[in-house]
């Protein structure tokens, strides 16, 4: 388009240039590739030694791990009811524990020092010293008290407990577990509780809530968000850690499969076999802990992240198209 100026004289006015497209590179990481690579071979090497390896023992054929003897005792009645045992304990431990560890934290926050004071010194105790020593102190506390009488303070008994006949191998292991995860329970519960605001607190108060009720009503239902995970992993960790039950002759996982192992002279098959039990169950509260803090994050200000069906469902709505796409016509 021409405009004339004063001249008489049009000159065309200058057309905006189009901006040109952008080619966008990606920028190359071949490191990853190499890694990747090297990855890949190392996990064809680990599958292929698992799977593949031959024995190299004189006269013994078969796979150097012996999957035909793990499938053989996987669901023997001795090894199901060993792992049974195992959730038993972890149950009584971690129920106990818990009640425990909030009891002795609502302690620990105590105005009293005297109060306070015994709290700590039982966290202090009981952190400070290893699950075995503690496993075996209770295991033969019958040897310092062989009878409980229960009565009147430095008076008369009313009730005699023969400890012998009571605290057995399985009930000295639940014991011995549960002091020890109630104080570490202890610390995880006082986290969540000092980490609401006071402010919530005086509120509470100033409605006629008393200290009780506000720590049950107002306190302990926010602080779930930060007691679960690590509480979570407790659970996990106890699953673990009851396998030292077996030092004492409780017939738990652990113990059975030593004592199998004891009798054919499969140790490393049998090792297997317990730690795929291991696997499972830890698997199986991985995925309750998973919901469960799903449950209580309702109400954060953070979105709740995806199930593991809802993200399985959203790769393969995002792989449907380019399925249809690299289909032939």
């Amino acid at each position: 388009m021409s405009i004339p100026n004063e001249g008489g004289i049009s000159t065309d006015s200058p057309q905006p240039e189009k901006p040109e497209i952008i080619k966008a590179v990606p920028v190359r990481h071949p490191g990853r590739w190499v890694a990747g690579v090297v990855l890949l071979v190392l996990v064809a090497m680990a599958i292929h030694t698992l799977v593949f390896s031959q024995s190299q023992v004189p006269g013994q054929g078969g796979s150097r791990f012996g999957w035909s003897v793990v499938r053989q005792y996987l669901f023997s009645p001795l090894i199901v009811r060993g792992a049974l045992i195992t959730l038993e304990l972890t149950v009584v431990s971690m129920i106990a524990g818990v009640l425990l560890g909030v009891l002795i934290a609502v302690m620990r926050l105590s105005k009293s020092r005297l109060i306070s004071g015994v709290a700590w010194f039982y966290a202090w105790i009981f952190r400070g010293t290893p699950v075995l020593v503690q496993i075996y102190f209770w295991f033969f506390i019958a040897a310092l008290y062989p009878h409980i009488t229960l009565g009147i303070p430095f008076g008369p008994g009313f009730v005699t407990i023969n400890l012998n006949s009571v605290l057995g191998a399985f009930w000295a292991a639940s014991l011995a577990l549960s002091l020890n995860e109630g104080a570490y329970m202890s610390e995880i519960v006082r986290a969540g509780i000092i980490s609401v605001d006071e402010g919530q607190v005086e509120a509470a108060h100033s409605l006629g809530m008393r200290r009780g009720m506000a720590l049950r009503r107002i306190v302990l239902p926010q602080a779930m968000r930060l007691i679960i995970p690590p509480t979570g992993n407790e659970t996990i960790s106890m699953l673990k850690t009851s396998s030292l039950a077996s030092v004492i002759a409780v017939n738990e996982l652990t113990h059975v499969a030593n004592n199998i192992s004891a009798q054919n002279y499969k140790t490393i098959q049998l090792l297997i076999v317990a730690s795929i039990w291991y696997l499972a169950m830890t698997t199986v509260l991985s995925v309750g802990q998973y919901y469960l803090e799903r449950h209580f994050a309702r109400g954060a200000t953070r979105a709740l992240p995806p199930t593991p069906f809802q993200r399985l469902k959203r790769n393969l709505r995002y792989l449907r198209p380019h399925l249809h796409q690299g289909a032939p016509a």
